[in-house]
């Protein structure tokens, strides 16, 4: 409301002072000027009053009023589900990607994007920016997996022991096996998407430690739906000379097509050396995943509930690599002896993982 009072009485005021110069039979303020000049000052003007605003909120809230920080800018943070972002007046949050709810214990909270207020207890939409009004305490939970969001104003975090998987996305990053895509929040990690079958397929050349050779390939491909020199070319045609894949058909790869917990399950299986591309019967893969220990019972049941997206297959191969090999040793153990990564490396990528398997 004081906002809205205050963007009116600028509005006013401004007006005034430009009519004052002439009427409209004597017209001294050309209408070029007031919808060009005139209409860009009286922006500036608001907006610079607007801002003025929220940093006297910031200084005047301290520490936020609960026990937490004030974020005077826009600050991005990765999260995972059950963790939590308390608000209170001021509080500004606005949802990159996954999924978050807000709860009010008092007040309300608005969404500024639609103009409306949200009723306690709702998903926030992704790209709205949603902000604590007087008297608010507000929680914003992660309610999917992982999420990406933005927040400025009084915050407190409380963090959840859910399944960390932003912390294996950063783990394989470290060890050169996970580089995301050129998303520009999140680190590029797009856990809350689903794989492509490029994605998983380039993700199962470096579980094998072949990431250089694929690079380096030269030949022809039957697929029409890869762009010539491209890396995409390289990566499946190094598969497809080594008889990792076959394609979806015998002209098209499909590289944007969807990928399902079998299909990946079954990918790191053969790079581990307990299944072929001749293997073209999914329906057990999970049953087999178990049997040579690459998955737990609950991990496996998770596969078979949840969509498959990014974070799990991130999951399935940070794991993996505790994985027993079939002639013995492990398969980060094997990594490691072809230089995919250091032992130092492998060592502090360890360190930013902690919690139970599923």
């Amino acid at each position: 409301m004081k906002k809205t009072a205050l963007v009116l009485f600028l509005c006013g005021a401004l007006a005034a002072a430009a009519l004052a110069a002439g009427d409209a039979g004597d017209p001294l303020a050309s209408l070029s000027y007031l919808a060009g000049t005139f209409s860009n000052t009286v922006d500036e003007k608001i907006e610079a009053r607007l801002d003025a605003s929220d940093a006297a909120l910031v200084k005047n809230t301290g520490s936020g009023g609960n026990g937490g920080d004030v974020a005077a800018t826009w600050t991005e943070k990765r999260l995972k589900a059950g963790d939590t972002l308390l608000g209170s007046t001021g509080t500004n949050v606005l949802v990159l990607s996954g999924s978050v709810q807000a709860t009010c214990t008092a007040g309300t909270v608005v969404d500024v994007s639609a103009g409306t207020t949200l009723p306690s207890g709702s998903t926030l939409t992704v790209g709205h920016r949603y902000m604590a009004a007087e008297d608010a305490s507000a929680f914003f939970v992660v309610t999917g997996k992982t999420a990406v969001v933005e927040y400025q104003g009084p915050n407190a975090f409380q963090y959840s022991d859910e399944t960390d998987y932003n912390a294996m996305a950063s783990a394989l990053k470290t060890l050169h096996l996970f580089q995301g895509s050129f998303t520009g929040y999140g680190q590029g990690f797009d856990l809350e998407a689903a794989p492509t079958r490029l994605q998983a397929l380039i993700m199962f050349i470096r579980v094998l430690g072949e990431e250089q050779q694929a690079l380096q390939w030269t030949g022809e491909l039957p697929f029409t739906d890869l762009a010539k020199g491209s890396q995409a070319e390289k990566y499946v045609g190094y598969a497809y000379s080594r008889g990792y894949t076959n394609g979806y058909s015998a002209t098209l790869f499909k590289p944007a097509g969807a990928v399902n917990a079998y299909q990946y399950t079954e990918f790191i299986l053969r790079a581990m050396g307990y299944s072929s591309s001749a293997n073209t019967n999914l329906a057990d893969t999970l049953e087999r995943g178990q049997a040579c220990g690459l998955l737990t019972s609950g991990e496996a049941a998770m596969l078979q509930r949840d969509r498959f997206l990014r974070a799990e297959l991130v999951y399935i191969s940070y794991y993996a690599l505790d994985t027993a090999l079939p002639d013995g040793g492990t398969l980060g153990e094997a990594l490691e002896a072809k230089g995919v990564f250091t032992g130092e490396e492998w060592k502090s990528a360890r360190n930013l993982v902690s919690g139970e398997r599923e």
